[in-house]
């Protein structure tokens, strides 16, 4: 009986890393050359393979292509698994790259063009693969299977070669490059729960009704438990790894073995694993807490070693020495044609109709939509393992992909000279250029350390205000959390939930640390891939040894990620910050601060932006007429218009105010009083060397005497 661990033959193995560092090296290398020259990589790594395989280096010198061509069975297995690797890879960075937000803002446009674009492809390809010669079939006899294989291939653009071109062009953020993208996003979801349709027919003898129905049935059972039980287990798996475990990269390992997980699923239900690598990239991108940091790394995995791999695979099998016939190239020719008419035409006529479009603005989604790129190479390879493509089919649909690719940056440039810009979308681009290295942007998870007392304090009360107007803006995920003795754990618990009852957008996460290093235990947990700490100090600064508390401080001095000190006083049960006084003098530290403070001014209130220039005795400071404190004035108003500029543009009630006074804490603290303001919010960068929580004099001083509530903002 044949061992179930027998290994490949020492030759076979030897010819597989001969074969993937070959084939790797040259893929980065073309993906570098065709970067240089403004095209995608994709096309490079494509291009590598080509190189390597017969249709030059192994079809001229045989000999070569042993080593990098697989001769037998099990030497072409043993490629086809690095490949898979890389397909699944790209179609998990897709899925997290997934903005389900985007696909809803631009929803009206986005479903139009996806729609137009989608039917008439398909409708186009389905009747193109009728009169496609039966010489291209695998078998002639399944010719309406291969038919909506070649219709469903058409219909699905490549967000990776979209994204990249987008990238180039600098359109990114542009409404138009958003709606590109959520179109994409939609073409590509119809095209794999499609695709997976199509590979279930082709697994069974013959097109019925029932096979038609168990291979929808068995997509829609598959996206129907992704999307309810299988979005929970993802956030409850990330909560779990996130809370209970230590090691490094615990969470792409999460990610990694989830992916592969949601494979084998989609491979049972024969649908294709690639399929469940998609969906799992969306429920994770659909999670709060999800560390940027891991979707970096999956990308340098995906893009620096599997994608290059899996597409220079591809470009091995392409024989373009097959296709130097004139039935061939005509065929070619007339599959390139149909693919890009039928997409221009089809997004054309949705953004038009359904989206009310302009002319030029309609034509560039049909230019940017066109690329295939990556995804089709991945649709030609699952068809030619299906066996329902032949190898000159499987290249024509190859130089199709990389045909259309090679048009998009061209195309895309030439229809967007003639598309001009609103001024609402002028407005958001200079918001985001304002907000640009912004602290909230990259907040997805908040710890909030609390102190157990018998009953939930109006300082929690304040804080848990503060969370949530953040929430309302950031979409962030809270975890509360408290250390004990081992007898206080049930009180502490118990109060943990008084405190969650106080936050009322979303259920948050509870956690009893028991122990005696209180400062030990929620730095270990703050080091858990929280990107914000939250701490309450109800009362201001006490003494010049301690600032607020020991643990107050020693955590503001030590903690891994940027911290908001909430300084409570009395307030009412019903309190919003209303109206907001951010104090600034012109630094990182300040401008960080008026960032939080516009995220926390009220929908109905104002965020009073208030900069105040010290007018020192000295005459060493200024000269006898005044003109250096002119000056600092001068340079005070430019640097409170353009936060108010950036207040405005994330649609808040701003107003600015420069003033001068011998004593700028005290002007503050008289500003707040005047103005009846609700929260006073002060900028600080907390040198984490020092022994003692320094904070500068003004900011202490402020602290010591405000009115109201105030929020420290350490970024």
């Amino acid at each position: 009986m044949t061992q179930p661990f027998t290994p490949p033959s020492h030759h076979d193995i030897l010819l597989l890393l001969v074969q993937v560092a070959m084939l790797l090296l040259a893929a980065r290398v073309m993906g570098e050359l065709a970067q240089r020259l403004g095209q995608p990589t994709v096309v490079g790594e494509i291009l590598a393979g080509i190189l390597l395989g017969p249709s030059v280096l192994s079809g001229i010198i045989p000999g070569v292509g042993e080593w990098l061509v697989p001769q037998t069975q099990t030497q072409g297995y043993l490629l086809e698994v690095i490949s898979l690797l890389g397909a699944m890879f790209m179609l998990l960075i897709t899925g997290l790259e997934t903005d389900i937000g985007l696909i809803r803002r631009q929803a009206r446009t986005a479903i139009g063009v996806s729609l137009g674009g989608i039917t008439v492809t398909f409708a186009s390809g389905f009747v193109l693969g009728q009169f496609i010669p039966d010489s291209l079939l695998a078998d002639p006899d399944r010719r309406t299977v291969f038919a909506l294989f070649i219709a469903t291939a058409m219909s699905i653009s490549a967000i990776p070669v979209i994204a990249k071109v987008l990238f180039d062009l600098r359109l990114m953020r542009r409404d138009i490059g958003q709606t590109i993208l959520a179109s994409g996003m939609t073409d590509d979801t119809v095209g794999w729960i499609l695709l997976s349709i199509v590979a279930g027919l082709a697994a069974g003898e013959a097109i019925t009704f029932n096979s038609v129905a168990e291979s929808a049935g068995a997509v829609l059972l598959f996206m129907t438990f992704s999307f309810t039980a299988g979005r929970w287990i993802v956030k409850r798996a990330l909560s779990l790894v996130q809370g209970s475990f230590n090691i490094r990269e615990r969470v792409l390992t999460l990610v990694v073995v989830l992916m592969f997980a949601w494979g084998a699923l989609t491979q049972a239900l024969n649908l294709e694993a690639v399929l469940g690598a998609f969906v799992v990239g969306i429920l994770f991108s659909m999670t709060r807490s999800l560390p940027s940091e891991v979707i970096h790394t999956i990308e340098r995995i995906a893009m620096g070693i599997f994608a290059p791999i899996f597409f220079a695979v591809a470009g091995l099998k392409v024989n373009i020495g097959s296709l130097l016939s004139l039935d061939l190239i005509l065929v070619a020719l007339i599959v390139i044609a149909v693919a890009t008419g039928g997409k221009i035409v089809g997004t054309y006529l949705g953004a038009r109709l359904i989206g009310g479009r302009d002319h030029w603005t309609a034509l560039s989604f049909g230019a940017g939509l066109n690329a295939r790129g990556a995804m089709e190479i991945i649709i030609a390879t699952i068809g030619l393992s299906l066996g329902i493509l032949t190898q000159d089919m499987f290249s024509i649909i190859v130089v199709m992909a990389m045909a259309t690719s090679l048009m998009a940056p061209f195309a895309l440039r030439w229809t967007l000279s003639h598309v001009e810009p609103s001024q609402q979308e002028l407005a958001r681009l200079r918001q985001e250029e304002l907000a640009e290295n912004s602290l909230l942007a990259n907040v997805r998870r908040v710890l909030m350390p609390v102190r157990v007392r018998e009953n939930s304090s109006p300082y929690s009360q304040i804080e848990a205000r503060i969370l949530e107007r953040l929430n309302s803006r950031t979409n962030i995920s809270v975890t509360l959390m408290t250390v004990t003795r081992p007898e206080g754990r049930g009180a502490a618990a118990s109060y943990l939930d008084k405190l969650a009852a106080l936050f009322t957008s979303e259920p948050v996460t509870k956690k009893v640390a028991v122990g005696d290093n209180v400062g030990g235990l929620i730095l270990d947990e703050a080091q858990k891939d929280y990107n914000l700490m939250v701490l309450g100090a109800p009362e201001g600064p006490r003494s010049t040894e301690v600032l607020f508390t020991p643990i107050v401080d020693f955590l503001m001095r030590t903690s891994p990620c940027p911290t908001l000190l909430v300084r409570g006083s009395e307030v009412a049960e019903d309190w919003q910050p209303r109206r907001v006084l951010i104090a600034t003098n012109g630094s990182m530290a300040a401008r960080r601060a008026s960032e939080v403070g516009f995220a926390l001014a009220a929908p109905d209130g104002e965020a009073i932006i208030l900069q105040v220039v010290e007018q020192a005795v000295s005459d060493l400071r200024f000269d006898a007429t005044g003109e250096m404190l002119q000056r600092q004035q001068i340079n005070a108003g430019r640097a409170v218009d353009e936060l108010r500029e950036l207040g405005s543009l994330q649609g808040v009630l701003t107003r600015a105010e420069v003033v001068t006074s011998r004593s700028p804490d005290q002007a503050i603290v008289d500003h707040a009083k005047r103005l009846g303001v609700d929260l006073i919010v002060l900028g600080a960068s907390v040198s984490v060397g020092s022994e003692r929580l320094y904070l500068g004099p003004r900011v202490e001083r402020i602290l010591a005497n405000c009115p109201c509530p105030a929020l420290v903002v350490n970024s």
